[in-house]
């Protein structure tokens, strides 16, 4: 494991000191837990940052957002469907109105 050095202000060490003296665990342990956690959330949002610009690509194409359109009302109607599929299994009525 590699050594780091890091410099705190007194506010965030008297604050890491006493959540480490709260949960038992070393300050170390809290720090490495809690880059693991930043790391992890950077990564998500460069994830979803490129999936936004993806988006906007493909939405500046209208043959592109037709046919995204299309995908998405068949995976839709797909979906509906195995809803009614599971409601008949169940003994259900799925033309039965839920809130008579």
């Amino acid at each position: 494991m590699a050594n780091i050095s890091i410099r705190l202000s007194p506010e965030i060490e008297r604050e890491l000191a006493e959540e480490a003296r709260i949960t038992a665990r070393t300050r170390s342990d809290l720090v490495r837990e809690a880059v693991g956690e930043y790391l992890t959330y950077k990564q998500k949002a460069r994830m979803i940052d490129a999936m936004r610009e993806a988006a906007r690509a493909l939405y500046a194409n209208p043959d592109a957002a037709r046919a995204g359109i299309e995908t998405a009302e068949d995976g839709l109607q797909d979906w509906l469907q195995s809803i009614e599929r599971e409601e008949r299994a169940a003994g259900m009525d799925p033309d039965a109105k839920w809130w008579d």
